[in-house]
């Protein structure tokens, strides 16, 4: 049996295969017209204004490739020196340091108060 949602009772109500699928009836075929154009005005090509681009500077994706692409045997998240490897590490000391924290933070709060 198939079932439709019915506007009017605002529950399912029984229904026939082609009703269900198509709860609102069978539509007529997609109009072949093209939609009215939203945004009519012209629009202006990159190359129409080269004084907007020259503030874009020099294309540094080529290099970061090459260097991040060389394989010597450095992760990824390693490979630009020494402020890679600082953010790493402070990253790595306050992982730990919040663990041993959340650690020691159970450990008192598992242990009870003593009444004196």
């Amino acid at each position: 049996m198939y079932y439709k949602f019915s506007g009017f009772s605002q529950k399912l109500v029984g229904a026939v295969a082609s009703a269900a699928y198509v709860p609102q009836g069978l539509k007529p075929l997609a109009s072949t017209e093209s939609p009215t154009l939203i945004f009519g005005t012209p629009t202006k090509l990159a190359s129409d204004s080269p004084a907007a681009v020259s503030y874009l500077g020099k294309n540094k994706v080529p290099d970061l490739q090459k260097l991040f692409q060389k394989a010597d045997g450095l992760p990824v998240h390693l490979k630009r020196g020494v402020p890679d490897q600082l953010l790493y590490r402070t990253t790595m000391a306050l992982t730990i340091g919040g663990t041993i924290y959340c650690l020691i933070a159970l450990y008192m709060a598992s242990q009870p108060k003593s009444k004196k």
